[in-house]
This record gives C-alpha cells, sequence and structure tokens, in this order.
C-alpha cells in the first residue's frame, strides 16, 4: 500500500475537491449544479465540525496531494438504538487506483463510525463497478437488498 494520509475536508481543500468529485461524477455519468456543488461542500465542512446530521468527508493524499475522497453521514434507524453510518460517495484519482487509497478511505469511516458508537456502515455501488466492487468484497458484506427509487 502506498504511504496514504487520510484527513477531514477544510475550507481551503474546496478546488481539489471539486477536482475529485466532479471525475467520481463523471464515473457514474452524472452531473450536478453549482449550487449542489456549494451546498454540498459547506455541508461536509459543517459535519467536520460536528454539527449533527451534516454530511463528513475525509480526502485522502499522498505526498501532500489530495488523490481521493468519502463522503458520509450518521443517520438514525428504525432498528436500532444507535445511529448507522451511510458512505455515500467514494473516489480515488484513476492513476493511483490499486494503491489502497479506497481502502484507507472506508478504513477512516469505518474508524469515525466505531468512535460515534455506530454499528454499521453500508453503502450502495452500481452494479458495473467491477473494480470497485472487487475491493468492497474484501473489506465488506454484499447483500441481498435491491435498491428501488421514486419515479
Amino acid at each position: 500500500m502506498t504511504d496514504v494520509t487520510i484527513r477531514p475536508i477544510r475550507a481551503g481543500d474546496e478546488s481539489e475537491w471539486r477536482r475529485l468529485w466532479t471525475g467520481y461524477l463523471v464515473f457514474y455519468e452524472s452531473e450536478v449544479s453549482e449550487e449542489v456543488y456549494q451546498t454540498t461542500f459547506a455541508r461536509l465542512l459543517k459535519g467536520n465540525e460536528g454539527v449533527d446530521n451534516e454530511y463528513r468527508g475525509f480526502l485522502a493524499e499522498i505526498d501532500g496531494k489530495p488523490v481521493g475522497l468519502v463522503h458520509f453521514l450518521f443517520h438514525r434507524h428504525c432498528w436500532k438504538v444507535e445511529n448507522v453510518c451511510y458512505l455515500q460517495d467514494l473516489y480515488a484519482d484513476p492513476d493511483v487506483r490499486g494503491q489502497g487509497i479506497g481502502r484507507a478511505l472506508i478504513e477512516a469511516v469505518y474508524k469515525a463510525a466505531d468512535e460515534a458508537g455506530s454499528p454499521d456502515v453500508y453503502w450502495m455501488t452500481q452494479e458495473f463497478n467491477k473494480v470497485g466492487r472487487r475491493l468492497y468484497d474484501r473489506i465488506g458484506k454484499l447483500t441481498p437488498f435491491i435498491e428501488y427509487n421514486r419515479y
């Protein structure tokens, strides 16, 4: 594994965060408005300051350069007393994939969940994400759930 540093997203990270999140959105053939970029970044900063019910985020760095990101959220669950953790976005620059960046980011979320007393971390991916799923099969458990969305 490459020597990687994982740290919370900070206010000065907006341009690198935007570059990485844009890469993530392109991978999933999606795009968002400027308003969503601005709102999401503001929410990440609030969450990293400990504001409840806001997204949090980490950046992965190699030699001080951001090369990956993860966004996650703690929320209530009807079947548990404790909050659970939803890992929403995970991305590593294509030129550093296979070097442990994704694993390090997921493990950082696992650690944050443990520190918050959250017993479960879950995420979704698209079926075609074969490279990501190879990692997920090693670090998580595939469930039988199928996602539906409103028309």
